[in-house]
């Protein structure tokens, strides 16, 4: 049944049937009836305001990737679209569901290069380079309908992040409106038969099969172990796909120890990722025998086609494939000694880089299994995001291979409001931190309670190693003036402490852990051991 409403309230009110619980941005004269309509409906969608665009996408980013559901944020048209578009382009990397909705200039305006405020030549020309789809509601009764189509191209089947939009005037116009039911977008489609006994026989046969999974194998877990203990395979997860099997089980490998368990694989059963780094970087891309589950047909060919294919959601071939393997499994011995000595070859390697080590085990001890950890880029990330032992699936958050500098501190605050009771720590650089300082403000203003760490080598210290390792120490532009964090950390309200060691960090944690509401730690770092030379990976640069 039709109700009067204008676009803003058809905006709002279909997110809200939707299950749309929480959105993130920044007011502005484009979007203030919509603003509207959100304070309308405050006691059903709780509205968290940033203090930059970037801010406000990557929460949304956060939320999605702690909690497997929605993100949603606000934004202006313009530059404050194109602010965002830093986290829009981590939620693709990432395939992460998040809902952008965008403000536009006037519509009678789009497109006349007028010199509107806030007009770019083509909005939405300009974000279909980053999102998956970018749609407008040309008038308030096209509301319901488009953000449907936004919520089919978002979840119906590879997740990745969307933009609506819709102009200022058609925002405010009152119309008879229909709202739509909400109902689910997941394709669900049933694996190829052929394809299911293919690959069930080249694994079932395989001597030595391994598993490989990225962040789609999340919702799966259960179907993963099912296959993985079928076939006494390593599960070799990718940093965004850690905890998809319990660092406990002595099935779960790491990057670091896949590589070497790599050179005797025969066969491969690859889920939910890109599979990049084997594919490309670490060989024998002839004598691996590949099967790939993917619910993205274009995804499943690439870096190369598979032997055999299943385009499904990863439960659903996993499940299927855990019901065809026992025809054609062969007799295995427990790998249980040998993928357990691997495994501890790899971590050896890792415990001798320091300080690392010492600060990542007390950040480990700090975290309970289901607390979450989200990484910026820095030297200390990325010792964590291979090293730290991971005991449930989106516990660990990354840019992904955006590597996003800037992203840790807004990220966390979203996983953080996404999982109000569970335990968040970002890591961050100094030069990350600073991206994004200002919302400090929003985890005090919100109340917030994160934790953040920075590792404080006053440089950009990843690209000022690659200097020195390849250029002779021809530096520039990678060191830091920074401002006494502690100082300004105290003077936006939050608890503030510096921990010089890896022991005096472990108390200041504690401390933190005492005190209500966000906490700033900054631990002064000097050069640090190099882990790339352990990693395995394709080439970021030209060579």
């Amino acid at each position: 049944m039709a109700e009067r409403m204008t676009g803003g309230q058809a905006i709002v009110r279909t997110l809200i049937q939707q299950g749309i619980d929480t959105i993130f941005g920044l007011p502005g004269v484009q979007l203030d009836n919509t603003f509207d309509a959100l304070y309308e409906a405050r006691n059903a969608i709780r509205t968290i305001h940033t203090r930059h665009e970037q801010a406000a996408g990557y929460m949304a980013l956060g939320y999605a990737q702690a909690s497997g559901r929605v993100g949603a944020c606000i934004v202006g048209p313009g530059p404050g679209l194109l602010n965002t578009g830093a986290a829009i382009a981590t939620a693709s990397g990432s395939n992460a569901p998040v809902l952008c909705i965008a403000g536009q200039i006037p519509s009678s305006q789009i497109g006349g290069g007028m010199g509107m405020t806030h007009e770019i030549r083509d909005q939405t020309a300009a974000m279909r380079g980053v999102a998956k789809w970018v749609g407008r509601a040309e008038a308030p009764a096209d509301a319901p309908d488009v953000l449907h189509e936004a919520f089919e191209q978002m979840l119906g089947d590879r997740h990745q992040p969307v933009v609506f939009e819709m102009a200022p005037d058609i925002m405010g116009t009152e119309d008879d409106i229909a709202l739509l039911d909400a109902r689910s977008y997941r394709h669900d489609p049933a694996p190829d038969l052929a394809a299911l006994d293919a690959a069930a026989a080249l694994l079932g046969q395989a001597e030595k099969p391994a598993i490989f999974v990225g962040s789609g194998i999340f919702g799966a877990e259960a179907e993963l172990l099912r296959v993985a203990e079928l076939l006494e395979a390593p599960v070799i997860m990718s940093r965004t796909g850690r905890g998809a099997v319990s660092d406990r089980h002595y099935l779960a490998q790491i990057m670091i120890s896949g590589q070497e368990l790599w050179d005797d694989v025969d066969a491969a059963l690859v889920v939910g990722t890109r599979f990049s780094a084997p594919g490309l970087a670490w060989g024998r891309q002839d004598d691996v025998k590949l099967v790939r589950i993917d619910i993205d047909p274009k995804q499943a060919g690439k870096p190369r086609a598979a032997d055999a294919t299943l385009i499904a959601q990863a439960a659903t071939g996993l499940d299927a494939l855990a019901s065809r393997i026992p025809e054609h499994n062969r007799e295995r011995a427990s790998r249980q000694n040998e993928l357990r000595a691997a495994k501890q070859r790899a971590l050896d390697k890792l415990a001798d880089l320091q300080p690392q080590y010492g600060f990542a085990q007390v950040i480990r001890e700090a975290l309970p299994d289901d607390g979450i950890l989200v990484t910026d880029v820095t030297q200390m990330a990325s010792f964590l995001q291979n090293w730290m032992p991971v005991y449930a699936p989106r516990t660990l958050i990354t840019p992904g291979y955006q590597a996003t500098l800037g992203m840790g501190v807004p990220t966390a605050l979203g996983a953080k409001v996404a999982c109000p009771d569970r335990k968040v720590i970002c890591v961050s650089g100094d030069g990350g931190f600073m991206f994004n300082v200002q919302e400090l403000s929003t985890a005090v203003a919100h109340n917030i309670d994160v934790v953040i760490i920075v590792f404080n080598d006053s440089a950009y210290g990843n690209v000022k190693r690659y200097q020195k390792d390849n250029y002779g120490g021809r530096y520039i532009g990678v060191d830091l003036h920074n401002p006494d964090l502690v100082m300004l950390g105290r003077s936006f309200g939050m608890t503030a402490l510096r921990a010089e060691t890896s022991a005096a960090l472990g108390d200041a944690l504690k401390e933190a852990e005492l005190t209500p509401g966000p906490a700033l730690i900054e631990v002064p770092f000097e050069e640090v051991s190099s882990i790339w030379k352990l990693i395995r990976r394709p080439s970021s640069a030209a060579n």
